[in-house]
C-alpha cells in the first residue's frame, strides 16, 4: 500500500466510505433487515360493536378508530358487517367510522379489523398543538379548594412539563380535603382527569384527553385514557392515575378527546370489546407490501422496486463481481494459474444449472474431446477462424448427444447442459490447445484444472444464498470491493505459490 499514488488513495479511501455510509443508512436509518430470514411483529386487533337495534328505525354506528398517523403503520384496514353501508371521515384530528342501514332490528354484530406493524412506519410528522386555552368556569366552594391546590403547584414547578406532573400528583392524594371536594367522591380515573383539567385550564395549560389501546396478545382489554399537553414543540403524555410521563411503545393511540369510543341513533345498549393477536411475517415481505400500502418510499431506489423477472436477472449479475474478486485473489495473491479472468466466472454461472458435480464432470468430458478434435484439425494446417467454426459445430453436436442419451437413461440433469456457454467452451478449448503446443501438456493440464479449481469456488460463493441477499439489498457494498480491488491492483508481492518455488532460495 505504501507504493500506492495520492490519487489512488484518495479513490480507494472515497469508494470505501460511500460504501460504507450507504450501506449503514440502509441498516440503521431506513431499516431494512441484515438476513432474509428476518422477521418483524404484526398486530392484529379486532373490535367489535355489539347492540340492539330499534325496529322499523333507521341505524347509524359510529365509532372511533385509530389516526394511523404515528409510530404503527396500518397494512390493512376491513370492515366487517351484513347489509351496512360503510363510511370513514376525519375530525378534529380523529377518524370516525359510521355504518349505516335503513332497516335491522334484533341484536347486531359489527366487526372493526386492523393489521399494524411498527417497521417502516416513516417519519412522524411534525407534531402541533394549541399552546393556550381558556379557564373553566368556576366558582364558590370549588373555586377556592382549586386556588389553594395550585399554588403549591406553581411554587414547585418550573415548565408545563413539570406543573402537569405536579398536578397529577396533588389530585392523585385523594386525602387532600381540597382534593376530595373538586373529586365529589367519584375517584374515577374519568373524573381525576376531569379535576386535572380543571386546574390546567386555570393556569390556561392546554389539555387534552386521548384514549388508547396496549399491544398485548390473547388479552381482551378496555382504552386507557391518558393525557397530553403541547410544549410548543411536542406532545407530552402522562398518565392520570401515576403521573407517569411518555407513553409507552406498546400502545397505540384510538382516538383523543372527550366523546365515547361508540355512539348509535336506532339502536341501544352499545358495547365494544378488542381482541388483539401478534404474528411475524419475513421483514422483506413486509417492506414491499408496506411500501404498497403507505406513502413510505424507502423502498423507490432499491432493486426490490424492479419487476419479479428483472429481479431474478440481477439477483445472478449482481454476484458477478464476487467471482469476480475470488478469482482476483486466487490469481494476485495465490498465483493460481487460469485461463484468464472471466472464463472461470463464467464457467461459474453456468453450473448454476448443471449443479456442480455434474457440471465439473460435463466440463470435463467435452473439454477432453474438444482437446482431440483440436488437436486432429491441427494436422489439417487449417487458419483459425475455420479451426474454431468446426470446433464450436463440434461442441454444439457433442451437447445434443449428451442430453439425448441422458433423457433415454433418465438423467434430466443432463438435460442442462443445453444452457451451458458453447462459445465459452469453444473459447477454453481453442485456448488450452494454444497452451499445449506453446508451454507443454503439463502446463495446460495445470491450467485446467486452475480453472476448473477457481471457476468451483466462486460458485460456491456466489450461490450463497444470504451473500445472495446482502448484496442485492445492500448493492453499496460493491463499492468497497472496487476499493479492495484498486488496492489489489498495485501488489507487486510475491504470490503464495511463488514462496514454495523459491523456498531454496531462502534456505541459502
Amino acid at each position: 500500500m505504501r507504493s500506492l499514488t495520492l490519487h489512488l488513495k484518495v479513490l480507494i479511501t472515497l469508494l470505501v466510505t460511500v460504501g460504507v455510509l450507504v450501506t449503514a443508512y440502509q441498516i440503521f436509518i431506513l431499516g431494512i433487515p441484515v438476513t432474509e430470514d428476518e422477521t418483524d411483529d404484526l398486530w392484529n386487533i379486532d373490535a367489535k360493536v355489539e347492540f340492539q337495534a330499534s325496529p322499523r328505525e333507521p341505524v347509524k354506528v359510529q365509532m372511533f378508530v385509530p389516526p394511523l398517523n404515528q409510530d404503527y403503520v396500518s397494512l390493512n384496514e376491513s370492515f366487517i358487517s351484513n347489509n351496512y353501508g360503510v363510511s370513514v371521515n376525519r375530525i378534529d384530528g380523529n377518524r370516525k367510522l359510521t355504518w349505516s342501514a335503513r332497516r335491522a332490528s334484533g341484536n347486531q354484530t359489527l366487526y372493526y379489523r386492523l393489521v399494524l406493524t411498527k417497521r417502516y412506519s416513516g417519519e412522524p410528522a411534525k407534531a402541533k398543538g394549541p399552546i393556550f386555552r381558556d379557564s373553566i368556569s368556576v366558582d364558590g366552594a370549588e373555586k377556592i379548594a382549586a386556588e389553594a391546590l395550585l399554588a403549591p403547584i406553581r411554587q414547585h414547578s418550573a415548565d408545563v412539563q413539570t406543573f402537569i406532573s405536579e398536578t397529577i400528583k396533588r389530585v392523585n392524594n385523594v386525602g387532600d380535603d381540597n382534593v376530595k371536594l373538586l373529586l365529589g367522591g367519584d375517584a374515577s380515573t374519568a373524573n381525576k382527569a376531569k379535576v386535572i383539567d380543571l386546574l390546567l385550564s386555570i393556569a390556561h395549560v392546554p389539555m387534552e384527553r386521548v384514549h388508547t389501546i396496549r399491544l398485548i396478545a390473547d388479552a381482551q382489554q378496555t382504552p386507557e385514557l391518558w393525557l397530553r399537553s403541547f410544549n410548543g414543540e411536542n406532545w407530552l403524555y402522562f398518565n392520570p392515575e401515576s403521573g407517569e410521563q411518555g407513553l409507552p411503545t406498546d400502545r397505540v393511540v384510538w382516538w383523543t378527546g372527550d366523546e365515547p369510543l361508540v355512539s348509535i341513533e336506532g339502536g341501544k345498549k352499545p358495547q365494544v370489546s378488542f381482541t388483539l393477536n401478534n404474528s411475524e411475517m419475513n421483514a422483506i415481505r413486509l417492506a414491499k407490501l408496506t411500501d404498497e400500502n403507505t406513502d413510505v418510499d424507502f423502498l423507490e431506489y432499491s432493486l426490490y422496486g424492479l419487476p419479479l423477472q428483472t429481479q431474478q436477472t440481477y439477483q445472478i449479475m449482481i454476484m458477478i463481481p464476487i467471482g469476480v474478486l475470488v478469482i482476483l485473489i486466487l490469481r494476485n495473491l495465490g498465483g493460481l494459474q487460469t485461463l484468464g479472468t472471466f472464463t472461470p466466472v463464467l464457467i461459474a454461472l453456468a453450473f448454476r444449472e448443471t449443479q456442480l458435480g455434474f457440471g465439473i464432470v460435463l466440463f470435463t468430458i467435452i473439454t477432453a474431446l474438444g482437446l482431440s478434435l483440436r488437436s486432429y484439425l491441427e494436422h489439417l494446417k487449417l487458419q483459425m477462424l475455420p479451426r474454431l467454426s468446426v470446433v464450436l459445430t463440434f461442441v454444439v453436436v457433442l451437447i445434443a448427444v449428451i442430453s439425448l442419451f441422458s433423457h433415454k437413461l433418465g438423467l434430466e440433469r443432463g438435460l442442462s447442459v443445453a444452457l451451458f456457454p458453447m462459445v465459452i467452451l469453444t473459447m477454453t478449448i481453442e485456448r488450452l490447445s494454444i497452451t499445449w503446443e506453446e508451454r507443454g501438456g503439463s502446463h495446460a493440464f495445470k491450467v485446467a484444472v486452475g480453472t476448473l479449481f477457481a471457476a468451483t469456488l466462486a460458485h460456491l460463493l456466489m450461490t450463497i444464498p444470504e451473500l445472495t441477499y446482502f448484496i442485492f439489498t445492500f448493492p453499496a457494498v460493491l463499492l468497497i470491493m472496487v476499493g479492495f480491488m484498486l488496492a489489489m491492483g498495485r501488489y507487486r508481492g510475491y504470490r503464495l505459490t511463488e514462496l514454495f518455488r523459491f523456498k531454496a532460495f531462502l534456505k541459502d
